[in-house]
């Protein structure tokens, strides 16, 4: 079989191709590139928890980020345990619980917009601004730079992995690669002087106190919880909200008992995971499927398709909220299993539980639905959402845009009025004048 995760159609869906993979080739060589491609559920999770056999380095992908970044992802025993000793700090499940009333102010915030238009996208009015907002607070970086940190995680993950880049591409990217750069070395520096209750601060604190942990370490983690917690919770929440439109049963279980919503959540990181894949180096000759993957050979373990084995879930392709969901390895598993999993899962619970009133009277809107530039995550750009013209009060004006579309429609009823009076003028004038 043909395999091309570059493909629009693969892009667009890649499950069937997946499952294909599954049954005709479990360990498939992509050419010419010389990639392995693991995609049935046991044999993830053997490479995932096998450190000594596949080295976490190949997350800095073969271009881009290799040799520039310091980050916990990229890292092996025993660094990777001295780093995740200290990060892992800010997010015990104590320091998480103590996010929700924040997140939840922010999120009321978001989606109360939902009843001022007929419109919402649900990526660039919730899914997107939601996590960035979290994650900004977090580091005590300005959240009004907000489009500047989703335009640079982006680039950052468009530098991982892609068949190639023209000179200009190239270029913009180094650009605005210092500019992130720039801005995080110069809060680093800021913590430095004025320590805050923040993360930099903490870690910043961290390196002072000679905790192991050096400047480029600092940065590094900033730079992994920005794109990570962007990209894979504002996936996260997109994908869910696509999938309950889609399934209507599924969203009509929910309204009726809304203490399904983490089920909801679990489910959707199974059924359409935000990472597809990770990256791992072979550290030597293993022996697979009775195929020989060389030593130093990059290896992907493709996390959507092993939650999707037949093998270990019935009826996979069906989105089933209830269903024994556990195990899925959306976020990874073993050593590197996601250390921002229960912020993301947090996350994506009250922005449910605060879009779930208004899901039942959504529907999709009617232009193509556009998935991001990287074929190892899944998201979608916008996800245009109609809903039911509301009702207006005194305490909840209109926004621009509806005072626009009730400007034309009262335009057109004005026309129609006048049409009709003229009308009715006319025939009253033929039939009270005189014969000629």
């Amino acid at each position: 079989m043909q395999f091309n995760p570059f493909s629009p159609e693969v892009r667009q869906n890649p499950y069937p191709s997946y499952a294909e993979l599954r049954r005709e080739a479990p360990l498939y060589k992509l050419e010419p590139m010389g990639f392995w491609m693991v995609t049935r559920y046991e044999d993830v999770q053997f490479v995932l928890k096998s450190p000594h056999l596949f080295s976490s380095e190949g997350m800095a992908g073969p271009q881009g980020l290799q040799g520039q970044i310091r980050s916990i992802i990229t890292m092996d025993p025993p660094d990777h345990q001295r780093m995740r000793s200290l990060v892992g700090r800010a997010f015990t499940p104590r320091m998480i619980a103590e996010l929700e009333p924040r997140i939840r102010e922010i999120t009321r915030g978001l989606v109360s917009k939902v009843a001022h238009s007929s419109e919402f996208d649900a990526i660039g009015g919730l899914a997107l601004p939601l996590p960035v907002r979290v994650i900004a607070e977090m580091l005590g970086v300005d959240a009004r730079r907000m489009h500047d940190f989703k335009r640079w995680s982006d680039i950052m993950v468009a530098q991982l992995m892609r068949p190639g880049a023209t000179p200009e591409e190239v270029a913009y990217e180094q650009a605005e690669r210092a500019a992130f750069e720039q801005y995080f070395l110069w809060a680093i520096e800021e913590r430095r002087k004025k320590p805050g209750s923040d993360l930099i601060s903490a870690l910043v604190r961290a390196e002072e106190e000679h905790q192991h942990l050096t400047a480029d370490e600092v940065f590094g983690f900033a730079l992994l919880l920005l794109i990570a917690g962007n990209e894979t919770t504002t996936n996260l929440i997109g994908n869910m909200v696509l999938t309950l439109l889609r399934n209507p049963w599924e969203l009509e279980k929910l309204r009726r008992d809304p203490s399904l919503i983490p089920a909801a959540v679990e489910e959707t990181l199974r059924y359409d995971s935000p990472v597809q894949m990770l990256f791992r180096i072979a550290r030597e000759d293993v022996e697979m499927h009775g195929e020989r993957i060389p030593k130093g050979a990059m290896v992907w373990p493709v996390l959507a398709s092993a939650n999707r084995d037949e093998a270990r879930y019935p009826e996979p392709d069906r989105f089933q909220i209830g269903r024994d969901a556990s195990g899925h390895v959306a976020f990874g598993h073993g050593i590197h299993f996601c250390i921002g999993a229960p912020l993301a899962r947090l996350e994506a619970r009250i922005a449910m539980e605060e879009l779930l009133p208004h899901l039942s009277q959504a529907r999709l809107g009617e232009q193509p639905l556009d998935y991001i530039d990287a074929f190892f995550l899944r998201g979608l750009k916008h996800l245009p959402l109609m809903l039911p013209e509301r009702q207006l009060s005194p305490d909840m004006p209109p926004s621009p845009r509806e005072l626009m579309r009730m400007s034309a429609r009262l335009a057109r009823h004005t026309a129609k009025d006048a049409y009709g009076g003229v009308k009715a003028l006319l025939k009253r004038a033929r039939r009270d004048s005189p014969p000629l």
